[in-house]
């Protein structure tokens, strides 16, 4: 078996999220989930079928988000996984609606951050291990760095 590490491709200013799912019809359903819970989101979807033709699935409201959705899925390679990049909304926005979709098995990331997949191969197929979200922990958090973290979510609209 092979370990591979793979970087998830997106812009800065975009949320990525990649999960686990079982059933062809996901497409349709995290489709679905997604446009009916943020209306007007921009978002590309790309899942990769585990059995039969083995294609990668793709849908999405914005053509450049779902052609680099089906990249990053095409690049991690492995069956049943869904890559989801989201243009005008933030994970927390669709998070819920999504891991309520009957065939969705697991969520590995959330994240605007740099990603990268650790990915498993056999020869015969791939599979998720975990990923990298973003950097490691620089310090503790301070009285004056929670009261900036407070202050952020309210401006986001967050808490009130």
């Amino acid at each position: 078996m092979q370990l591979e590490l793979v970087e998830v491709t997106k812009e800065e200013d975009m949320n990525v999220i990649i999960g686990q799912t079982h059933f062809i019809k996901s497409v349709e359903d995290i489709y679905e989930a997604v446009v009916s819970t943020v209306p007007g989101i921009k978002f590309g979807l790309a899942f990769n079928e585990a059995s039969g033709v083995c294609l990668v699935r793709c849908a999405g409201t914005d053509a450049h988000l779902v052609d680099l959705a089906r990249d990053n899925a095409l690049a991690i390679g492995a069956g049943h996984i869904f890559v989801l990049l989201l243009g005008n909304a933030y994970p927390i926005n669709v998070l819920n609606a999504i891991k309520a979709v009957p065939e969705v098995c697991a969520i590995f990331a959330a994240t605007a951050n740099t990603l990268k997949v650790i990915v498993a191969d056999d020869g015969a197929g791939r599979g998720v291990m975990g990923v990298i979200d973003g950097q490691k922990p620089k310090g503790v958090e301070t009285d004056k760095d929670a009261g900036d973290r407070k202050a952020l979510l309210r401006r986001f609209g967050y808490k009130f």
